[in-house]
């Protein structure tokens, strides 16, 4: 009898902990990674009720949100985008300071003047984009997306003049605990999935 009350307290202790863990990581940035995360799931639940099914992020229903006309470009942590080679102690490191990244909720380049720290676009063909990083020549409706290599730029991506939606307003903060949030929610892993696989190819 006395194990099992230690357990519950052990275990209530534990979410209590977790609840303030959250708590603390949201009031501090500012961003809930959990409504994002619930906009998208929504929206994907909404599609699959009309359509049956939703084999890619593509084929959700993106008129909901702002639609920008923007020319995006590649880049990559390396000294051909960025002036810094492997072994510099800032390599690969955005000015939000989070590590880039591709991945499913990739980390991309704007003018913080239009898109602040933490904005996340769906870009077509690319997937979502979360503003972590600005760029000198990047100004006004225009995007840097990140790539690992620069064969990945040119043979993925190049350069293209397309429409991008605003799934939510960076307020000027972005930590790699929010970042790794949005990549890791089980309910958008076949998606992730789809990602990955298709970068393998």
């Amino acid at each position: 009898m006395n194990k099992t009350r230690n357990w519950t307290k052990r275990i209530a202790m534990t979410i209590l902990f977790i609840m303030a863990l959250i708590a603390t990581f949201q009031s501090i940035s500012g961003v809930s990674a959990f409504s994002v995360l619930s906009k998208v799931k929504n929206e994907i639940s909404t599609t699959e009720s009309v359509t049956g099914k939703v084999s890619s992020l593509e084929d959700l229903d993106w008129s909901k949100y702002p639609k920008h006309n923007v020319t995006a470009t590649g880049y990559t942590a390396g000294a051909e985008s960025t002036g810094k080679s492997q072994g510099h102690p800032e390599y690969g490191i955005t000015y939000s300071g989070v590590k880039v990244k591709r991945d499913l909720f990739s980390t991309i380049a704007a003018d913080l003047a239009v898109y602040p720290i933490g904005t996340i676009l769906f870009i077509p063909e690319y997937g979502y984009g979360v503003v972590a990083d600005k760029g000198g020549a990047i100004k006004g409706n225009r995007l840097d997306l990140y790539f690992e290599t620069v064969e990945d730029v040119y043979r993925e991506w190049g350069k293209k003049t397309l429409d991008v939606y605003v799934v939510q307003m960076g307020n000027g903060k972005l930590t790699e605990a929010q970042l790794q949030a949005l990549n890791e929610d089980k309910s958008l892993q076949v998606f992730r999935q789809q990602f990955i696989n298709s970068e393998k190819r």
